[in-house]
Order: C-alpha cells, then structure tokens, then sequence
C-alpha cells in the first residue's frame, strides 16, 4: 500500500487538545508527510456548536466541520479516528463505533483507556486495527511507547509517579511560600492550571487513572481504577510542609505502583520523600516517573506533563506511527494484556508515618499516646514538640513512625482520637523511601 495517495485523518472535538492537534497536521503538512510515508490528510472534524466559535475554527476549511456523529462516522476514507474529547462517554462509543467500522484509533484519554482499555484492545484485535494512547499519560513525555517496547526485557519492581501538574503545582507554592491549599487552589484556577471544578485533579483521580494503565503495562496485568487506593492534596496544610522540611522531607502527590511474587501494590497519595530525592525535585506543572527495572536499574522519565503542545506532540507521534503501519500493510502491534493478578489490600500496606496532633499540654500525654502505638505494634522513630498555644493550654507535636502496618496504624488513629488529652489528629502522611 506504499502507494497511497494520503492517510485519512478524523478528529472528534476541536478543543485545547484536539484543535492543536488539527493547527499542527496542517502547519507540519509537508514534514509529517516525510515521516509518515505519504501526506496525512484531514478528512473531517466533528464539533460541537459552540466549537465553531472557537478562534482556531477560522484556521480550517468550513467543509471539515460537522455536527453530526453519523456524517463524521461516514465520511469516506478516514482511517484514523483522533480523539481527545476526555471522559468515558460518550468517548468510548466513539471508539467502538471506529473500531467496528476498520478504522484506528489514537487518544489521549487517560479515562476510557483505564476503565475499558481491555474491551477497546479486544475489538481492535478482532477488526486488525489498533488502539494508540501515548498521551494518556504523561502529556509530552514518552511512556506508553517505553514501557511497550524498550523495558520489555526487565521485570518491572516499582513505578513512583507525579503525574499531574495541577497538584503539583499547589504542592509546590505551599511548600516554597507556606500558603495553604484553598487559597493556592484559587490561584491555580484563576492562572488556568486548575479546572472550575479540580476534583479529579485535586482528590488524586486524574493521578489513579495514569496508574491503572502504567501498572498494567509494567507488571503485564490489568489493573483497574478501582483496584487503586486513592487520596487527594485537601488535608495537607503549610504546617505540615513546614515541618516536613525541618526533617529533611519533602512531601509530593505520588502514584505508587510495586510487585512482589504474591502481590501488587498499587496507591496514589501524598508521601514524605527524602529531599535528595530526585523526585523531591521535580517542580510546578512538570511530572517525572521513575521506573525500577531489574535489567535497566532506575530510569526517570521527565517533563511537562500537560498542555496542548506537549500533548500534541504525543497524540501526532502516534498518528505517525499508526499512517507507517498502514503503508506497510502492519497489524495492531499493541496489545492489552488480560492477566489477573491479586491486589494488596491498603490495610496490609507497610511503610513508615508522619502523624501531626493537637494535644493538652499537660504531663502524662506522650505516655498515653506511646501506649497506644504500642498496643498496636507501631515504634516510634521520633517525636518533637512543635508548637504550644498558651491561650488554650494545648501543643502540637509530631510523631516519625518506624515501618508499621496500615491497619494497624488506622486502628491507632482511632483509639488516640478518643483521649482525653488529644484534641485532634490533624494530619498524617505516609513516607516513602526511595
């Protein structure tokens, strides 16, 4: 098929992502074409009404846009479908509709890919095409592609993840300038690095869907969204990276994935890292994901992690590849791998804690509290007094844990918050050692 005239492109919506992606196949025309093997043509454009009052709408033939989903599904000769709309619906009957009908797919939705990646990569098989989602996660940086090909000698031990950039960008201005977090998150939104509504972002779903699909790559396994315990950045207050830095921590939203022979261990939530961390390093709206390889050693890949030009980088590399495929007569390379592996429950999770409580500041509080660690079989590495308010006769102190039992600990929590001298459990945070 090397002598095909073009490769047919359909792109679903003509948002941040998907209006990029449409500016740069046509300014890159020529160039792409080179790469790809013969000229990427955009065939049509499925919009929304309110699409068309986009500024970038002026930019495009008013030929390619349609309202319509069946004129779109109908147009002849798009052998790509581009989708970038996000969501699970109505994106994944998108996908199954251009499945179905022959055509490939190339996404950036993290969602549909976690939730019915299995379901997508079956249908492609069945029909001889494929499914590409490089910048499901990571925006720009190049992950999928890796962890498919270039890591596929090594077992995969650990995979320690920031990726999202909104909550990165809030741990970053609360550590480096002690606000606290409504008052960054306001911030955020008024800038453009936060959505009106944040919860994905903030509450660590965006983080558990990048997971679901690194994890199952890494550890040739399906792990769903559901099978990953998740916490967001909202009970974190400048307190707590006050005195984290004072230990010598830095404190990070981290997707955490690890495998055993009998487990895998998969969680996103903020974690105390030491601050000679690389990942202790990585700043503002920038992700980083380090890999442990038994073969490679620790690898970290790094950069923006958003935004319509990095993204479009990685939707557009995909295009490539997919139109490379088409020339050479290639079927679906990309598979999803169907393995069930067992879960580790949280409560059987082990690692180290930082807890942070308001308590009288009388005698006798630390021997009640140590009492109750250590009925639960919790040691403590460290305890110092922070902060003492006269005015209410109580202190705040902060307790380093050693290694200890989720279940245990959440138990411990519990019994300390119905003391008498402990007038609140403000935060914990688990550490991580990297």
């Amino acid at each position: 098929m090397k002598d095909r005239k073009s490769i047919g492109i359909g792109i679903m919506g003509l948002g941040v992502i998907s209006g990029q992606v449409a500016k740069v196949l046509q300014e890159k025309a020529t160039a792409l074409a080179e790469q790809a093997g013969c000229p990427l043509e955009i065939k049509k454009i499925k919009v929304l009404p309110q699409d068309l009052k986009r500024p970038i709408a002026c930019q495009f033939d008013p030929g390619l846009f349609t309202t319509d989903e069946d004129e779109f599904f109908s147009t002849a000769g798009i052998d790509i479908m581009v989708e970038a709309i996000g969501g699970e619906h109505p994106a994944f009957e998108y996908h199954q509709r251009a499945l179905k009908t022959g055509k490939h797919v190339v996404t950036s939705n993290k969602e549909v890919i976690a939730k019915r990646g299995a379901e997508l990569f079956a249908l492609a098989q069945k029909n001889n095409v494929s499914v590409r989602y490089e910048a499901s996660v990571g925006g720009g940086i190049p992950l999928i592609s890796p962890f498919l090909f270039d890591l596929v000698a090594n077992k995969i031990n650990g995979i320690y993840a920031i990726i999202n950039g909104t909550t990165n960008y809030i741990l970053t201005r609360m550590a480096k300038e002690g606000a606290d977090f409504a008052e960054v998150l306001k911030n955020a939104q008024e800038l453009g690095y936060a959505e009106a509504n944040p919860r994905d972002d903030v509450e660590g779903i965006d983080a558990t869907y990048k997971l679901a699909i690194l994890s199952s790559l890494g550890f040739h396994a399906r792990i769903r969204p559901s099978d990953i315990h998740h916490e967001g950045i909202s009970r974190l207050s400048y307190r707590d990276f006050k005195y984290a830095q004072e230990l010598g921590f830095a404190i990070k939203l981290l997707a955490i994935a690890k495998q055993d022979d009998k487990w895998i261990e998969a969680r996103v939530h903020p974690v105390l890292i030491s601050e000679d961390a690389l990942l202790a390093k990585v700043d503002g709206v920038y992700n980083a994901v380090l890999v442990e390889g038994d073969l490679v050693g620790n690898v970290i890949f790094y950069g923006r992690g958003a935004g319509p030009q990095p993204t479009s980088s990685a939707v557009i590399a995909d295009v490539v590849s997919v139109a490379q495929d088409i020339l050479l007569c290639s079927g679906p390379r990309i598979k999803w791998l169907p393995l069930q592996r067992a879960i580790k429950p949280m409560a059987e999770v082990v690692t180290r804690y930082y807890i942070r409580m308001s308590v009288a500041d009388q005698a006798g509080v630390l021997t009640q509290i140590t009492r109750v660690l250590g009925d639960n079989q919790i040691s403590i590495s460290a305890c110092i007094q922070k902060e003492v308010d006269f005015s209410t006769q109580s202190a705040e102190i902060v307790i380093m844990t050693h290694p200890s039992n989720e279940a245990a600990l959440q138990k411990a929590l519990k019994e300390m918050n119905t003391l008498n001298v402990v007038k609140e459990i403000s935060n914990f945070i688990r550490v991580e050692d990297l």
